[in-house]
C-alpha cells in the first residue's frame, strides 16, 4: 500500500513537473514574441527602380508577435524577384510589399500588382490636377476630412500607389504626361483598410500628401486637427511640435 502511495506521490509530482515546464515554455514564447518567422531583408543598398535579384536578399529570423503585416516572408522570395524596387531600401532592412512594383514599363493588368493578402481600391482625391504629378510605385499618406470640414485625421501612412487613373505605368513620355488627367488614384490596401477608407470617402473628402523616397519613417498615433485649431495659437504650436512625436520605420525590426 506505501510503495502504491509512493508511485501516485511520485506520478503526481512529475506531472506537476512536466506541467511547470510547459507554462514557463509558454510564458517565455510570449514574452519573446512567439515563434520566429524567416523574412526577407535587402543584403545590399537597393535603389529605387533597381530590378531585385537573389543577391540582393538575405534573410532574418523575427518574433512573430513583431512581423509588420506587409513583410515579405522568405517562403515569397521567388515571387518578388525581377520586380522593381519603389523606393530605395537600406542595407538589413526588412523588405515590405509596399518597397516593390511590376519591373515593366508596359501597361500591366491590375491584379498583377497587388500585394498578396492586399486589395487594389480605388479612391478619389480632392486637388485632381495633382494627380499628374504621382506615379504608380509612389507612397503616400491617406488624410480624411469630415463632410462638414470640421476635422481632418491621418487614416493610412506609408500606401503604395498602383495606379493613376487608368494608367499603372511607372514612367510617361512628356506628351503624354502634358496631356494627362486623372479622377482616380488606386491604392494597395488590405481589407480592414480598404473597408476604413470606403466609410471615410462616404462621409467626407480624402487627401494625399506624398512621401519621399527615402523616407520610410510612420507616426505612432497622429492626433486629429480640428478646425478650432487654425485660430488657437496654443494649439497650432502642439501641431507644430508633433514633428518631434516618436516614429518607427515602417517595416522595421524592434
Amino acid at each position: 500500500m506505501k510503495n502504491q502511495s509512493a508511485l501516485i506521490g511520485l506520478a503526481l509530482a512529475a506531472t506537476g513537473v512536466m506541467l511547470q515546464l510547459l507554462y514557463m515554455h509558454r510564458f517565455e514564447a510570449e514574452v519573446s514574441g512567439g515563434p520566429k518567422v524567416a523574412l526577407l531583408v535587402a543584403a545590399t543598398p537597393i535603389e529605387r527602380g533597381a530590378k531585385l535579384t537573389a543577391e540582393m536578399l538575405a534573410e532574418r529570423a523575427v518574433p512573430q508577435a513583431y512581423v509588420d503585416e506587409r513583410a515579405i516572408r522568405a517562403s515569397d522570395r521567388d515571387q518578388i524577384l525581377n520586380l522593381r524596387a519603389a523606393s530605395t531600401v537600406p542595407v538589413l532592412q526588412t523588405l515590405t510589399w509596399t518597397d516593390l512594383i511590376a519591373t515593366t514599363d508596359d501597361r500591366r493588368d491590375l491584379s498583377s500588382l497587388v500585394q498578396p493578402g492586399n486589395r487594389a481600391l480605388p479612391i478619389r482625391v480632392q486637388f485632381e490636377e495633382a494627380l499628374a504629378l504621382i506615379r504608380p510605385g509612389d507612397s503616400v499618406d491617406v488624410l480624411g476630412v469630415d463632410g462638414e470640414a470640421r476635422s481632418a485625421s491621418v487614416l493610412l501612412q506609408r500606401v503604395l500607389v498602383l495606379a493613376i487613373g487608368q494608367e499603372t505605368r511607372v514612367e510617361r513620355s512628356a506628351a503624354e504626361q502634358s496631356g494627362y488627367s486623372a479622377s482616380l488614384l488606386t491604392l494597395s490596401v488590405s481589407l480592414e483598410e480598404a473597408q476604413l477608407l470606403s466609410l471615410a470617402q462616404s462621409l467626407g473628402r480624402l487627401m494625399v500628401v506624398v512621401r519621399g523616397v527615402n523616407d520610410p519613417r510612420v507616426y505612432e498615433s497622429p492626433p486629429d486637427v480640428s478646425r478650432s485649431d487654425l485660430f488657437d495659437s496654443t494649439a497650432r504650436q502642439a501641431v507644430q511640435r508633433s514633428s518631434r512625436r516618436p516614429i518607427r520605420l515602417a517595416g522595421a525590426n524592434p
